[in-house]
C-alpha cells in the first residue's frame, strides 16, 4: 500500500521537472513577450512633421505684402552709450530724436496672449532723455493693422525706465488685438517714428 502511494507522488514530481525544463528551453506560442505589453507610441510620420514645421515657419515668415522694417544701409547708430548696447538679434532704428530696437527679421513671435490680444513691452529712446527727470514722458504710441481691417492697438501710458542693458528709455506696453502686419507709430515732442512688424504665433 505504501508503494502504491509513492508512485503518484513520483509521477507528479517527474512531470513538474519536465515542465520546468521545457519552459527554460522554449517559449509556448501563446505566451506574450515584453514587446506585447509595451504601450504604443504615436510618432508622427516624417511627412507630417515636415508639414507641421513648414506651416510654423510659414506663419512666422512675413508675407510679401507686409513691408516689415529691417536693417537699412547705412544702419542707424545711436549716440553713446547706446551705441554699445546692440545685440545680434536686434538693430537700432530711427534717429537721435527718437529710436527703437527691432528684430532683424521684422517679426514679433511668441508674445504673451490674453483676452486683450498679444502684448509687447516697447522701449523708445531719445538723445538727452533721462528717465528720473521725466518719469512720465509725453510719448504717444498708436498702431494700425495693414493687412486687414482690425481694431487699433492699445498702448499704455509711457513711463521712464532704466536698466544697465538699455540705459534711460521711455517704456510703453502695447496690446495688439490680433496677429498680422502692424504699423506702429511713436510721437514725442518734435519727433515721429513709424515701423512695421509681422506679429506671428
Amino acid at each position: 500500500m505504501q508503494r502504491w502511494m509513492l508512485f503518484p507522488v513520483t509521477l507528479i514530481l517527474a512531470l513538474l521537472m519536465v515542465g520546468c525544463a521545457s519552459i527554460g528551453n522554449t517559449q509556448p506560442s501563446n505566451m506574450k513577450s515584453l514587446e506585447d505589453y509595451r504601450m504604443p507610441t504615436d510618432v508622427p510620420s516624417a511627412a507630417y512633421m515636415t508639414e507641421t514645421a513648414e506651416a510654423e515657419i510659414a506663419a512666422r515668415t512675413p508675407p510679401k505684402d507686409c513691408p516689415v522694417t529691417v536693417p537699412r544701409d547705412p544702419l542707424f547708430i545711436p549716440p553713446p552709450p547706446y551705441s554699445k548696447m546692440s545685440t545680434e538679434e536686434y538693430f537700432w532704428y530711427g534717429s537721435n530724436s527718437l529710436w527703437v530696437s527691432l528684430p532683424q527679421d521684422g517679426v514679433w513671435s511668441g508674445l504673451p496672449h490674453d483676452s486683450h490680444g498679444y502684448s509687447q513691452k516697447l522701449p523708445w529712446w531719445r538723445e538727452g532723455y533721462v528717465w528720473d527727470e521725466e518719469p512720465e514722458p509725453a510719448l504717444i504710441v498708436s498702431g494700425e493693422r495693414l493687412d486687414a481691417e482690425d481694431s487699433p492697438l492699445v498702448a499704455s501710458t509711457a513711463n521712464g525706465a532704466y536698466a544697465d542693458e538699455f540705459g534711460s528709455a521711455m517704456l510703453t506696453g502695447v496690446d495688439l488685438p490680433t496677429l498680422g502686419c502692424w504699423k506702429i507709430t511713436g510721437k514725442y515732442k518734435d519727433a515721429e517714428l513709424s515701423f512695421v512688424v509681422w506679429v506671428a504665433p
